[in-house]
């Protein structure tokens, strides 16, 4: 009996017939890939592409099942297409794997129709977003989906049926610091893991970026920095180039270090304004022979509050008497610890530097046209990184941190669960199944949360948001020649002589057109009319967005219309003219004008990392509520976005009961 057989009789043969005709898209072959894979093979799906442009790497092999050790440094979708035929070897599966990047300018709007289903599993908000846009061009529904931790969800998006990827804002969680508290005044494990990752391991390992220097000497002038601090920075970017020259030298890492944690914190401790400003504590510079000989007392941890000094340290133990000597504690040094779990001794600190430092430099050397640059699974640039900064701390008496939490803030890092993407990837295919089977009116969103009562929730998706500017604005597919098009074509004949066709009303209409983020022509714009499009760079797969005002009969103000993408595709055949447009002009009607008087119904909060792991996902911002829920509802939907750069990130929403 065929593997299959048991899915044909749950599903009948019709929809089973849809099953195994659709072509199927899957974008991303990492943790939710892999598995969504194996289930699109067991159940019988069989006309499959999958794109991802990663390659495998050793800690994808703890959760993506589909890859082993020698396939280390392959590429995702090769392999794990292979792998997955394995599963069901006679059913006629073909799987079409590609090793690139779906934003390529051959992923365009033709290509994206060309399937009856779209399933994302990315890991990237820009991709997500790219997918969405193409998919709502094209008319194909996208399934969605990310997890993040115990955390997941999955979300139907059909063109005019529910809301679209992009019809509510996700805030971007970069978090950003003033380039003097790094370099000078730092105050918390983060700024010294910062310091350590981005600016210290550049200095010494990454490109040598004399402009990079001055850009940042000016955004120290920008926050309003003091002279004296502005100072210092341009002494230390030319001792840099000097330590960085001798690095390889036996003796450079103990130069370096001596240079980064005595010769500059004596520097810094000259600067007395420097340490006026309430709240600062002045660092302790730190001495090699001394911490080496164990003869060096540990700088004592700046003052906390009382209720902090008696609370549990990260390990759940009291908070203890800094060490006097360098060595570690007693309880630190238990051989059944985990490596990543034990805080290190300044003197551990400072053995791991130097050698760190040594390995970095020989694959500078033996690779001299490689730039480095940190990978939290790297171990040479994650000791280097740890090392680094734990000294930098124990000198500012900052608490200093264990591997594993090194790793975890510097890679921003929400541990993956196979589990979470073995069940999410089970939603996927269940959804799918739902929409080929003509269900629409039953989609359903569904959320794995961390509730004991109600681990899974589901609910009906949300109308379209009539301000979105993606699924709301007009899509034409426009194969063209691009080399025989020029701007004055696109504008006189295409624009105001076919596209106007479709306005609702008449009038007067002025408009510009845009081409990404570059203006090729407005009302008082025609010097590009006599460049063709391929002279502009303008060609497959990119999106030549056309916006317009119009003044209607009878009225004083131009009122903006909806925005129109012309997405550019290659010509037909044997197309003797230089462009084709559709049979009939789509309708274009007057874009939403938001009422400036009304409090907007969409409000975000950017949670980190930490929030998510100590709350379960329970804190959140506001959604905007669904057209047919009333203003009071209890069960008001509500967003939350998390913030990681993980395999398996996500943007996930949350409704709350």
């Amino acid at each position: 009996m065929p593997r299959e057989s048991h899915t044909q009789a749950l599903l009948g043969p019709e929809v089973f017939k849809k099953v195994r005709e659709t072509p199927i898209l899957v974008v991303g072959a990492g943790g939710i890939g892999c598995e969504l894979l194996k289930n699109l093979v067991l159940v019988g799906f069989a006309n499959i592409e999958i794109i991802d442009l990663d390659t495998i790497d050793l800690s994808n092999l703890n959760r993506q099942f589909l890859f082993r050790k020698p396939d280390i440094k392959k590429s995702k979708s090769l392999v794990a297409s292979a792998s997955a035929r394995h599963f069901n070897p006679d059913s006629g599966i073909k799987i079409h794997a590609r090793h690139g990047n779906v934003k390529d300018s051959a992923n365009d709007v033709e290509w994206i129709k060309g399937f009856g289903l779209v399933m994302n599993a990315l890991d990237n908000r820009e991709a997500r977003s790219h997918v969405n846009r193409l998919c709502q061009a094209g008319g194909v529904p996208l399934i969605e989906s990310g997890t993040a931790g115990y955390l997941g969800q999955v979300t139907p998006f059909v063109k005019d049926k529910t809301e679209c990827f992009d019809c509510e804002p996700k805030p971007v969680a970069q978090k950003t610091y003033p380039v003097c508290t790094l370099r000078a005044t730092p105050s918390e494990p983060i700024h010294c893991i910062v310091w350590a990752k981005s600016y210290l391991f550049g200095k010494l390992f990454g490109e040598d970026d004399e402009a990079g220097d001055e850009q940042e000497l000016n955004q120290a002038k920008g926050e309003a920095e003091n002279a004296d601090e502005i100072d210092n920075l341009k002494k230390e970017a030319a001792a840099f180039r000097e330590v960085r020259a001798n690095i390889g030298d036996d003796d450079g890492p103990r130069k370096m270090f001596d240079k980064v944690f005595k010769d500059d914190i004596n520097r810094l401790l000259a600067m007395d304004d420097l340490w006026n400003k309430e709240g600062r504590v002045k660092p302790t510079a730190l001495d090699y022979e001394g911490i080496m000989s164990g003869s060096f007392p540990t700088p004592p941890l700046r003052a906390a509050p009382a209720a902090a000094a008696s609370a549990p340290s990260a390990n759940g133990s009291a908070a203890t008497e800094p060490k006097s000597n360098g060595a570690a504690p007693a309880a630190n040094v238990n051989s059944a610890q985990l490596r990543d779990q034990r805080e290190l001794s300044l003197k551990e600190n400072v053995e791991l530097l130097i050698d760190s430092s040594r390995r970095l430099s020989a694959r500078t050397i033996s690779h001299p046209d490689t730039i480095l640059s940190f990978d939290k699974d790297d171990e040479d640039t994650l000791d280097f990184v740890l090392a680094t900064s734990n000294l930098r701390s124990a000198a500012y008496g900052i608490p200093q941190k264990t591997r594993f939490q090194v790793k975890e803030m510097a890679g921003n890092i929400i541990p993956a669960i196979a589990t979470t993407n073995a069940i999410v990837a089970g939603f996927i295919v269940m959804s799918a199944i739902r929409l080929l089977s003509g269900q629409d009116e039953g989609m359903r969103k569904v959320y794995l949360k961390t509730e004991p009562v109600r681990p899974i929730a589901g609910y009906g998706p949300n109308t379209p948001n009539k301000f979105c500017g993606v699924c709301r604005d007009v899509y034409i597919p426009f194969k063209a020649d691009v080399a025989r098009v020029t701007v004055g074509t696109f504008v006189e004949d295409v624009v105001k002589g076919w596209l106007e066709e479709g306005l609702e009303g008449k009038g007067q209409v002025e408009w510009t057109v845009n081409e990404g983020s570059r203006m090729l022509a407005d009302p008082d714009m025609e010097d590009l009319y006599e460049k063709t499009l391929e002279v502009m760079d303008v060609g497959r797969g990119k999106m030549i967005t056309v916006s317009g005002e119009i003044k209607l009969g009878g009225e004083e103000e131009y009122k903006p219309l909806r925005p129109v993408h012309f997405c550019v595709c290659n010509p037909s055949p044997n197309a003797e003219a230089p462009y084709e447009l559709p049979s009939t002009t789509p309708s274009i009607p007057l874009a939403p004008v938001k009422k400036v008087d009304k409090a907007p119904k969409a409000d975000f909060e950017m949670l980190d990392n930490s929030a998510a792991a100590t709350d379960g996902g329970k804190a959140a911002g506001k959604k905007r509520a669904a057209e047919d829920e009333p203003e009071g509802d209890a069960k008001r939907r509500k967003v939350q976005v998390l913030a990681d750069d993980d395999d398996d990130d996500f943007e996930i929403l949350d409704p709350k009961k």
